[in-house]
């Protein structure tokens, strides 16, 4: 008889305990949450529980009731933004959540020089350690782990800046978040979710790489690798898709080195990306990413070029932008730049013009529009450059012409208003110009607001 009444009193504690509501971790104390927005609130609870929650900045509580499944979801209208606030929820158990603020909140994602940070010996972060505290910009971090299928919660805490949290936080996220808390006013929430060397197919859901024929082909020429993974899906089911349920303002992304390879398939598949990401969050939301830097690749062949190039054609998605850093780099031997600064700030100053509509000038760097031909002289237009263009450091450099014959020789450059016009003696009937076309070329003609010219070519030819 004991035996029987102590199964029942385990039995009971055995339910008690999985009626407790549970929260994934990205809802948790120190969150920011979305402003002007439907936050939605999920968790688990025992199936048929009711649970009553109670956000300090409105007045009238909200609930939800769990399913079947024991899932339960409720959206909650945020404010214009501020905190602190708190948010209680109330079932079976009590949960309180802390420190809660109303702001921006981005995910920011991509390999290696996404994921840079203090730790990796950048001497601007450096600087920053003594003055970079401020508790209305907050982080969240998601540790490099994989799935083979889409998970609904991710290990994480939420954290304020400061000098023991921005070291090891990814130093692009950190200078594009306080641009934007600078210009804002309110506070910003950072998500870093990225992983050095991955190829952007293992962020993208699998099913949406393997059932396209040539993503797929791209997709198999990912080699095996000890310090990351390489097939389609492992980080997205891992460390985006339990995220997807938290509201965002946008996403920023700087990678591509590792699609070098693969570039003539590089700008579907990004598409293919943003679009499930898009999906997955039910948001069209703005995507930013940075064109990557000057980088000697190895000799007899141009994919860093080519890449940039699929990176440029990208930005005909809709809510895209591109920050262009062919500036930015002081050693092309080294695939990741230390100048994380300037790579932040371009980011933010995309989204404060784009999507907040913050514009100070021109946001975007210029980029090749048309051409025409003017005797033995091209003369190309370009967009995002009303003010004008401007060569700075002496002679134009890396401007190639050619003729019918597609040999390329060094041009000769006037650089007036917004237009650039190229010619080379021995040319009498020029066909085509490439500008910085090669895998380390730096440029040197830019905008009047700063932001370097777009690497670009005005012909289709294959290369041989």
């Amino acid at each position: 008889m004991l035996r029987y009444l102590m199964m029942a009193v385990l039995a009971g504690f055995h339910v008690a305990a999985s009626a407790q509501i549970r929260l994934p971790d990205v809802l948790s104390d120190n969150m920011v949450l979305q402003r002007n927005d439907s936050a939605l609130l999920w968790g688990w609870a025992a199936p048929g529980e009711k649970i009553r929650i109670k956000a300090s900045w409105k007045s009238t509580p909200d609930s939800a009731v769990a399913t079947g499944n024991s899932i339960w979801k409720v959206k909650i209208r945020t404010p214009e933004g501020g905190g602190p606030y708190t948010i209680s929820l109330r079932g079976r158990n009590t949960i309180e959540l802390k420190n809660i603020l109303i702001g921006e909140v981005w995910i920011c994602s991509g390999q290696s020089n996404m994921e840079w940070s203090g730790n990796h010996g950048l001497p601007d972060i450096k600087a920053e350690l003594a003055t970079c505290a401020d508790d209305q910009l907050r982080f969240f971090q998601v540790p490099k782990i994989t799935s083979d299928h889409p998970q609904d919660d991710v290990p994480g805490v939420w954290t304020a800046c400061d000098s023991n949290t921005l070291k090891p936080f990814s130093a692009v996220a950190y200078y594009f978040g306080k641009e934007l808390r600078k210009k804002l006013g309110v506070p910003v929430a950072l998500i870093n979710s990225s992983w050095g060397g991955t190829p952007a197919e293992v962020w993208t859901p699998a099913e949406l790489v393997t059932g396209a024929p040539a993503l797929a082909a791209a997709a198999a020429k990912q080699g095996v690798a000890n310090y990351r993974p390489h097939e389609p899906g492992k980080t997205y089911n891992a460390m985006i898709a339990p995220l997807t349920n938290f509201r965002i303002a946008g996403a920023i992304w700087y990678q591509g080195e590792s699609n070098a390879h693969t570039a003539n398939t590089y700008q579907p598949l990004m598409e293919t990306l943003i679009g499930s990401w898009r999906k997955a969050w039910n948001i069209d939301f703005p995507f930013y990413y940075v064109q990557i830097a000057p980088f000697k690749h190895g000799p007899g062949t141009l994919r860093g070029s080519l890449l940039r190039e699929s990176q440029s054609q990208t930005l005909s998605f809709p809510k895209t932008g591109m920050a262009v850093i062919t500036d930015l780099v002081d050693d092309t031997t080294n695939i990741h730049p230390i100048n994380k600064h300037d790579v932040g700030l371009r980011l933010a100053k995309i989204a404060l013009g784009d999507h907040y509509g913050k514009k100070e000038g021109e946001f975007r760097s210029p980029a090749y529009d048309r051409m025409e031909k003017k005797n033995n002289q091209i003369v190309l237009h370009f967009k995002h450059a009303a003010n004008g263009l401007e060569l700075k450091n002496g002679k134009a450099k890396e401007w190639y012409i050619a003729g019918a014959d597609r040999k390329f020789v060094p041009a000769d450059v006037k650089v007036k208003g917004n237009t650039v016009t190229v010619s080379a003696k021995g040319i009498a009937e020029p066909e085509a110009v490439r500008f910085s076309f090669n895998n380390a070329a730096i440029g040197n003609i830019f905008s009047k607001e700063g932001l370097p010219v777009d690497p670009f070519r005005t012909d289709s030819w294959p290369e041989q």
